[in-house]
């Protein structure tokens, strides 16, 4: 099954769903679970707040108007006894109050409590009584203190107002103990609403958390596992089982993710095996090298030995041959006897410039600091008596770095360059070398000008090139190898070397090396020579 083909079972509409969609799925359940409780909790505090209203707006301020009620009918029936016993009209105002206060307070009562049984007949059998009481008891005795005047306490009209007025009493306590019953009833209705509200808040919060863990371990399973799985295998191909496919179940862009991962862990895994390939080659290609190298070393032991042995001999006896026969010869086989000789001479000197040539980049032992200005005073040295004919003057301008390379290489570098400005000077002007110096960044800027003969632009690769001359061997002597080496030398130390194309005047050389390391830690690089190459003014352009 390749990667983008969809794993069994997942074919579904929910396999279709993405981490977004599934984000917004679970949000969407998480909000309807929040609006549920909202709602639930809306209910049962809108059941509180209505037993709330029932008790506290009208039950209360009900039984406490039903109470003032009271108060008016008592001063009603207090005012009328008065009245009777004494005849002093002023007992009448709390009578006549009392009425205006009745009215007031069963219009308050009523527009509490409502049409609702058993409260409004209550309120009319007491209306009824209380206007009874007026019309058959209270005025008649009232009329009859006005014409005949006070009565005694033991009055039979007195009697039978205090007797008919005991009936109203009962009435008022039967309509104060409905009040009561629905004072309790309202209170009972409101703890019970509070027991529910604590009981459905409880749920509530249990139900709210265990929506959040479902909902939790619903969002894990179907986006976070799928995506730690997509990780772990990840994890497992980084660490080298590029072998192990990554199929990965869940949201579709997951699963597209993880199509990728696997498209490019296979590309990974043929890349590796082609340069595993191409390493094995490699490895092979190396074995070839080295042998072929151990093959050039012994080729360049014979060249500076065998080879070196019958040059000898060739210039040895036609020497011999003209000390001997010097008188039997002509001018002519003088001459032939001397270019023999001529070039046997040359030939060896380009064969020991070949070994030293062959010699760079091969030397077993590691790389040291080397002092700059310590390798120009060698070069020097080796260089004395050409300087002293030339009176060549050799100028330092800044004081030379130290870094890491082969001492006897470096100093190489230098006898060529400053051996090349002593040789091609010009002689009618003194000649001057100034070797200069600048940091740039990592590495050290050198330069060697001189002001002789100079170099053409059009020849400034050229001159880099082994066994290139730019002059006849009768105008200056030399094999042509000297820049060629230099080259190689800074390239083995990680530099470079190049002509300036217009200079001021003569030739102005410029290379480049790397700064010393601070605190190096392991060999940077190795030279591979069998033995320590010793400069010769011969190796020279």
């Amino acid at each position: 099954m390749s990667p983008e083909e969809p794993a069994a079972g997942t074919t579904g509409p929910i396999a279709r769903l993405s981490v977004q969609n599934w984000v917004h799925l679970i949000l969407a359940c998480f909000v309807l679970v929040v609006c549920g409780c909202l709602v639930v909790g809306g209910v049962v505090l809108s059941r509180i707040s209505d037993r709330t209203t029932e008790l506290v707006d009208r039950v209360q301020p009900a039984r406490s108007v039903s109470f003032q009620l009271q108060n008016s009918l008592l001063d009603q029936e207090t005012g009328v006894r008065g009245f009777a016993l004494t005849g002093d009209t002023s007992f009448l105002d709390p009578y006549e109050k009392g009425m205006r206060a009745e009215r007031e307070r069963l219009a308050r009562v009523r527009s509490l409590m409502g049409d609702g049984q058993p409260y409004a007949e209550d309120l009319n059998r007491l209306e009824r009584a209380s206007q009874q009481w007026r019309t058959l008891r209270a005025e008649p005795l009232i009329a009859t203190v006005r014409r005949g005047g006070p009565a005694g306490e033991s009055s039979a009209p007195i009697l039978r107002s205090k007797a008919q007025f005991d009936d109203l009493r009962g009435l008022y306590a039967a309509q104060q103990k409905h009040l009561d019953d629905a004072r309790d009833t309202a209170r009972a209705e409101l703890d019970d609403a509070r027991t529910t509200r604590d009981r459905v808040l409880i749920a509530l919060v249990i139900g709210f958390v265990l929506a959040v863990v479902s909902l939790s371990l619903l969002l894990h399973r179907m986006v976070g596992r799928p995506l730690a799985e997509l990780t772990a295998a990840s994890y497992k191909v980084r660490a080298g089982a590029f072998a192990s496919r990554i199929e990965v179940r869940g949201p579709s862009d997951v699963r597209a993710v993880a199509a990728a991962a696997e498209d490019m862990r296979r590309r990974l895994a043929v890349e590796l095996a082609e340069s595993q390939e191409r390493e094995t080659l490699l490895a092979e290609q190396t074995t070839e090298l080295r042998r072929s190298n151990s093959e050039l070393e012994q080729f360049a032991y014979v060249a500076s030995h065998d080879l070196q042995e019958p040059l000898r001999k060739v210039a040895s006896f036609c020497q011999l041959l003209d000390k001997r026969y010097n008188s039997e010869l002509d001018e002519r086989g003088r001459q032939y006897i001397d270019f023999a000789v001529d070039g046997a001479k040359r030939m060896q000197v380009l064969i020991n410039d070949l070994l030293t040539f062959s010699r760079v980049g091969r030397v077993q032992q590691s790389w040291k600091p080397v002092d700059l200005d310590t390798s120009l005073d060698r070069a020097l040295s080796n260089l004395t008596l050409a300087v002293e004919e030339s009176g060549a003057v050799v100028v330092r301008e800044d004081p030379l770095p130290e870094l890491l390379g082969d001492s006897t290489s470096l100093t190489m570098v230098w006898q060529n360059l400053v051996g090349n400005a002593v040789k091609f000077r010009r002689h009618d002007v003194p000649c001057r070398i100034t070797v200069g110096c600048v940091r740039e960044g990592d590495d050290w800027h050198m330069t060697v000008a001189d002001n002789g003969i100079g170099i053409a632009p059009e020849f400034a690769d050229k001159v880099f090139v082994i066994f290139q001359r730019l002059h006849a061997r009768d105008e200056y002597e030399g094999t042509g190898i000297g820049l060629s080496l230099c080259r190689k030398i800074i390239e083995f130390h990680g530099g470079r070397i190049w002509l300036d194309p217009e200079p001021a005047q003569g030739t102005l050389i410029h290379f480049t090396l790397p700064v010393l390391p601070e605190a190096p830690t392991h060999t940077t690089a190795e030279l591979l020579a069998p033995a320590p190459l010793t400069p010769r003014s011969g190796d020279l352009l």
